[in-house]
């Protein structure tokens, strides 16, 4: 979700010791030959429980340990079966699907993959009475996901029975139906774990993940590495990589965090790094211009923003809001934190999701209208506040601190004082989900390339949870509430257009955000290594991976 998301390793970087206890970073690929696939990412994971986390550097993380019933073919937001046999389809008007599993699939800690352990899953998820509803560490969501993707637990949740029909065969009943379900499916955050590693000790299991996916868990030194290791027994070994098989074909990766953009990009450029995202704008000259190196991009899949917390004054009045719209000089920050990498947003989703309204113009720099709003307001003299940034880069804001200031620097033009304040990441992420900031600046990339999984998910009332928020603006409209929910519950392609265009302008006049951008994220790499598709979730599977020729 992410607040919030690929490798390098050069036959010209032989000798380089990698992150994992000396193995080398490049030679010979193959999960047998030794080889080490090292990428730098500008923070560490928060959990690895997938239904606890919430964040990009998580579920990049679990995105290799664990597989789903469904995956998103790559590079896409189609889905394809995975732990399923096949793409189920929708029953009795969209409200029953049957899904037939695969046979012989084993969990990583040796267990069976059934129907028994789909329904262990979702029955931990849905119901809040489960006893293995808990878990995900100190900085749990406390499954967040699950409530903003199928509107809550027990009674409230729109998935009403979970079913094993036979040893391989599981039957999903909804209460009505549900548009984006199947993309729901493929979510990193629905991927299956082990239901009897939960059983031993689940509320360890944030740490010690086990899941059938192409790697295993093996080490998390919090603060610097999470290190996997290649599952040889995988069952999807043998499928095509258009379908997410293959691999995988390094014995280990090493998720390494450098927070800072430049130590990041000098160790990819020195080597140590098979592989590398944040980078900035002006990261990417630096990297094309060396002949190991190669970039490649991530589509368009995310929007990076400044929530303005409507519960709190002066924020819970509609003219303060569009004065801060009015007083900040997007299109001038974004070109010059961002250049050819983004564009300034307009919606509060990208342009590469349906439905997204293009009549909708940006807001506009006009300082002499904020402070006339500020003036009908009853803030003539401005006032003072506190925004809040992020202290590490993310795939649609490379550089929050940067952006604060520019922000900052353009509301004291028009009166208003900004205090910026930031956090480490994890506990910036619990500090604003249960509503301490005036404003803070976040951002999301899309789990399954439907309006839904924005709209619904930051913006409801039902995501404005007094902790483990992910409307952290807490904005609250029923008018829009119930839009959503329509929007949601057909799969007629002419109704959902309308709704959600709709919602759209709803939102844009009601400002509960001050939108920035939509960025194509770079990625840095060796060019020596083959077999990463970007992906538009953010979170490249990394099982085709191969580390290109040479050998120590």
């Amino acid at each position: 979700m992410k607040l919030g998301g690929a490798g390098l390793a050069g036959a010209t970087l032989l000798g380089v010791a990698g992150c994992g206890g000396g193995e080398q970073v490049g030679g010979g690929g193959g999960g047998g030959g030794g080889s080490t696939f090292t990428y730098g990412r500008g923070a560490d994971s928060v959990s690895l429980d997938p239904v606890n986390a919430t964040d990009g550097e998580s579920f990049a993380v679990t995105r290799q340990i664990f597989d789903g019933i469904l995956e998103f073919r790559p590079g896409t937001t189609d889905p394809v079966a995975s732990l399923a046999a096949e793409i189920p389809q929708p029953e009795e008007g969209g409200r029953q699907y049957t899904i037939n599993l695969r046979e012989g699939v084993k969990f990583h800690d040796g267990s069976d993959f059934n129907a028994e352990a789909v329904v262990f899953n979702f029955d931990r998820w849905r119901l809040s009475d489960n006893e293995y509803h808990t878990g995900g560490g100190n900085q749990t969501s406390n499954f967040s996901y699950y409530t903003s993707q199928f509107y809550g637990f027990d009674d409230d949740s729109i998935i009403e029975s979970v079913e094993a029909v036979d040893e391989y065969t599981v039957r999903f009943g909804l209460r009505e139906p549900l548009g984006p379900f199947l993309r729901n499916l493929a979510m990193s955050a629905f991927a299956i774990a082990s239901p009897t590693a939960i059983e031993k000790d689940v509320e360890a299991f944030w740490e010690n993940p086990v899941g059938t996916g192409p790697f295993r868990f093996e080490a998390w030194d919090k603060g610097s590495e999470v290190r996997v290791v290649a599952n040889n027994n995988w069952w999807a070994s043998d499928l095509p990589a258009a379908q997410g098989g293959g691999g995988p074909n390094v014995e280990r990766i090493a998720f390494r965090s450098i927070e800072d953009n430049s130590s990041r990009v000098a160790s990819l450029s020195g080597g140590q790094l098979s592989g590398a995202d944040g980078l900035t704008p002006d990261d990417v000259p630096t990297v094309e211009e060396n002949p190991d190196l190669k970039v490649l991009t991530r589509p368009p899949l995310n929007i990076g923003y400044l929530a303005l917390n409507t519960q709190k004054e002066p924020f819970n009045d509609l003219n303060v809001r569009r004065a801060m719209a009015a007083a900040i000089n997007m299109e001038e920050i974004v070109q010059a934190f961002f250049g050819d990498t983004a564009q300034v947003a307009t919606n509060a989703y990208p342009p590469t999701v349906p439905y997204w309204r293009e009549a909708t113009e940006p807001y506009g720099y006009d300082p002499d209208e904020a402070r006339r709003l500020l003036e009908e307001a009853g803030y003539a003299d401005g006032f003072d506040m506190e925004l809040w940034f992020m202290p590490i880069p993310r795939p649609y804001m490379p550089d929050g601190r940067g952006v604060a200031q520019a922000m900052q620097r353009d509301l004291e033009q028009v009166g208003i004082t900004a205090k910026l304040v930031t956090r480490e990441w994890g506990t910036y992420l619990e500090e604003t989900s249960r509503g301490t900031h005036d404003a803070c600046i976040l951002g999301w990339t899309g789990d399954n390339g439907d309006p839904d999984n924005f709209l619904n998910v930051l913006l409801s009332s039902k995501s404005a949870t007094p902790e483990d928020a992910l409307n952290v603006a807490y904005y609250k409209n029923p008018d829009l509430d119930e839009i959503l929910d329509q929007g949601a519950t057909t799969i007629d392609e002419n109704e959902r257009r309308r709704l959600y265009e709709e919602a759209q302008v709803i939102i844009h006049d009601d400002v509960p955000w001050v939108v920035i951008e939509y960025a194509q994220p770079p990625l840095g790499y060796q060019k020596s290594v083959t077999g990463v598709t970007p992906n538009p979730t953010g979170s490249e599977a990394f099982n085709p991976v191969e580390l290109g020729g040479g050998g120590a």
